[in-house]
């Protein structure tokens, strides 16, 4: 059972449609929360905070979180119940970046609103950007691909 290569890792993460982001909450520890997110060239993460899902505050608690704590963790993974030779998982470890530039943003921005037809109005509050520190793939065959 062998590990993924770094490219094998970051293809399948930058083509995943969606993923689990963990990040420590001070008394809970670890909070998860699926999400959506794009990746740019420079393995910088861009997690939307949206209007078009309901919530009580676009503050949401992962914010908190990272302002507490920039560590965080994204896993994505393939689950087949009727062919285990094709799991696989990939987990980035993240770095939030409390104020990137606004290029950064922009780039993220239009790469979300390219990849998921809810977002073509750009109803983004923020964008939270991390950046990749680490990268670990894991993959049930060797013949198995993106």
């Amino acid at each position: 059972m062998p590990n993924l290569d770094s490219d094998d890792a970051m293809a399948r993460l930058a083509d995943h449609d969606h993923a689990v982001l963990c990040t420590l909450h001070a008394k809970r520890g670890v909070d998860a929360v699926p999400c959506v997110y794009a990746i740019d060239d420079e393995r910088h993460v861009g997690i939307p905070v949206d209007t078009v899902k309901s919530k009580t505050s676009t503050r949401l608690q992962r914010q908190r979180n990272l302002e507490a704590d920039p560590r965080a963790v994204l896993l994505a993974e393939h689950w087949d119940a009727e062919d285990w030779s094709r799991l696989w998982w990939v987990r980035a470890e993240l770095r939030w970046l409390p104020d990137p530039s606004s290029g950064r943003v922009d780039g993220l921005a239009e790469q979300l609103v390219q990849r998921y037809r809810p977002y073509r109005d750009r109803p983004f509050a923020e964008i939270l950007v991390l950046r990749i520190v680490g990268l670990r793939g894991w993959i049930a065959s060797a013949t198995d691909s993106v």
